[in-house]
């Protein structure tokens, strides 16, 4: 059986550490390096309902697209058994499950997150949507992606389109008035790359967790804009993940966890 370590090892190889941005955090984040693994629970993120899942299935190590301590915004003083993070952290460590977080390196790689997404709203002649550079092995990497689509007379019937691929609870769109061609996407929270969007020539971008004066910027510039919601637009890279994983690794088993969920609701 593979270690943790190795598939660590294995999953920066999909997904290059040194792409990640600066203040992100990512690889193994919490766990045993050397420990044999059987069977992985991948999901979006390392909550308290998935750490359950996990337990439940035997699973030694959860790979995840959100990193179980984000240290973007602030870095981890305490690990106490009375805050939310604190408690998830030390039952996965009582019970000897490990974690691996590959977050904005997913993003940016080829076949990452922003693909997944791409290829789900059935995007053709995709494209980078931002060149941040090129890796130690000459790939090229960059957050979003740009591709045609045909069939959508507007906004409106893409958005209904998008929230059955995505299985999306709800979105919000600006209607620019615009029949639907040439598209641009952002898994998560990508509204400050409108301008990139515009940049390519696109009447259509979808990401998520858009503010209210992005909205008026789209309307300005004439761009249909649809928020997607970050949990849709991002967790189509797990069954990814999967596929990675089972290939690299068909003697463990890798299952998707059933348990995690949009957050919110919509009426």
């Amino acid at each position: 059986m593979a270690t943790v370590k190795e598939i660590e090892s294995f999953l920066f190889s999909k997904a290059p550490r040194e792409i990640a941005m600066e203040w992100d955090n990512v690889g193994l984040l919490v766990g045993f390096p050397d420990k044999e693994v059987k069977k992985i629970l991948v999901a979006l993120d390392i909550t308290e309902e998935v750490v359950n899942e996990a337990l439940k299935a035997g699973a030694e190590l959860i790979v995840s697209h959100h990193p179980v301590m984000n240290c973007a915004w602030e870095k981890v003083q305490t690990v106490r058994a009375d805050t939310v993070q604190g408690n998830i952290l030390i039952r996965m460590l009582t019970a000897g499950v490990s974690g691996i977080c590959m977050h904005t390196n997913l993003d940016a790689v080829d076949g990452g997150v922003n693909d997944a997404l791409a290829r789900r709203l059935g995007l053709t002649d995709i494209e980078q949507l931002h060149l941040d550079g090129v890796d130690t092995e000459g790939r090229p990497y960059g957050i979003g992606r740009v591709g045609k689509v045909d069939g959508f007379a507007d906004a409106r019937a893409f958005s209904a389109f998008i929230r059955q691929a995505l299985e999306a609870d709800g979105l919000r769109f600006e209607d620019a008035g615009k029949p639907v061609g040439k598209v641009a996407v952002g898994g998560g929270a990508c509204g400050g790359m409108l301008s990139d969007a515009a940049a390519k020539g696109c009447d259509t971008f979808v990401t998520a967790d858009v503010k209210y004066d992005v909205f008026l910027t789209a309307r300005a510039m004439g761009i249909n804009l649809i928020d997607a919601g970050h949990f849709s637009t991002e967790n189509v890279v797990c069954p990814v993940l999967v596929e990675w994983l089972e290939s690299a690794f068909p003697q463990i088993c890798v299952i998707r966890s059933v348990r995690h969920k949009e957050v919110f609701s919509c009426l």
